[in-house]
């Protein structure tokens, strides 16, 4: 599913409005976005917009507004707007979505050694697709992780630059998710 490894994060810019950046990110490399935020009113649309484009769309659900946080909003993902799948932070989302037919990513916060020691623990206890972790700036512990974890691994948060991804990449994460529209078309 990964054509290219640069996966354009489509979130909170200061340069340039959520429109904007949907269109940017319909032009780009990309051939998978990470919609970040959204509501029900306008998230289903612009999903259907990035798909007619070939795109493949994954949801963070833990910021869709108005969405219910439980089994019947995850439903209403799968069955209405149709992703690719899902992000998320909360644990109990994973098997739901997994049960309504949706690739699982489980989003995870480097923070401590606890926190990446439960972070090894995730596959075994969730199973979802894949994880990604943040920040996506420390390739020593995407190291560790890919040598722990027989899952593919996504960095994200707080890449800026070129060099921050191909680190990233080299570590052995499998794609990075870039908030930065002037990286969605490296190529990479």
């Amino acid at each position: 599913m990964v054509e290219s490894q640069v996966i354009a994060s489509i979130g909170n810019s200061n340069s340039v409005t959520y429109t904007n950046l949907i269109e940017t990110a319909i032009h780009s490399q990309s051939n998978i976005i990470f919609i970040m935020k959204g509501d029900l009113l306008t998230t289903g649309d612009q999903i259907n917009k990035l798909k007619k484009h070939g795109k493949k769309v994954f949801i963070h659900l833990d910021f869709i507004g108005g969405l219910a946080n439980n089994k019947d909003g995850i439903r209403y993902v799968a069955k209405n707007w149709k992703p690719e799948g899902i992000i998320t932070t909360k644990n109990q989302f994973i098997p739901m979505a997994k049960e309504e037919g949706l690739i699982t990513i489980q989003r995870s916060f480097l923070i401590d050694s606890t926190a990446f020691d439960r972070t090894v623990m995730i596959p075994h206890a969730l199973k979802p697709d894949a994880i990604e972790i943040l920040p996506g700036i420390i390739p020593r512990a995407i190291y560790e992780l890919t040598e722990r974890i027989e899952l593919p691994i996504i960095a994200g948060g707080l890449i800026k630059e070129k060099q921050e991804i191909l680190d990233a990449l080299s570590a052995g994460a499998l794609a990075t998710s870039v908030g930065n529209p002037s990286l969605w078309n490296l190529g990479i």
